[in-house]
């Protein structure tokens, strides 16, 4: 009886664990609204080009980088002339930076 309480108790972790793993995989998009632009070019934050969002949040602004593939397809239209326009991707933070995993960008006309 004691064997079976332990093999249970060990499954329920183990379900546990892989439903927590699951939720984290599936991270919500969000909608950014705001100015693209290069965050070497017009922000002079980086020594190489980086496609950004700058986005007001009160009275503060934050910069959201794109990833690569998100700053490859769409550096060229942005890199001397910002644009207003909204990413739509999956946001996150590392070291104090934020970045977006874009997965649509629109201009404004």
């Amino acid at each position: 009886m004691k064997a079976a309480w332990s093999l249970l108790l060990g499954l329920a972790v183990v379900l546990a664990f892989v439903v927590g793993t699951r939720a984290e995989d599936k991270k919500e998009e969000k909608t950014l609204k705001g100015t693209i632009t290069c965050a070497k070019c017009d922000l002079k934050e980086t020594d190489k080009c980086q496609t950004v969002i700058k986005v007001k949040d009160g009275d503060k602004d934050i910069v959201y980088y794109f990833d690569a593939a998100g700053h490859k397809k769409n550096h060229k239209s942005i890199c001397t002339e910002a644009k207003q326009g909204t990413v739509t991707g999956t946001v996150s933070e590392k070291e104090g930076k934020h970045y977006v995993k874009v997965s649509k960008v629109e201009f404004d006309s």
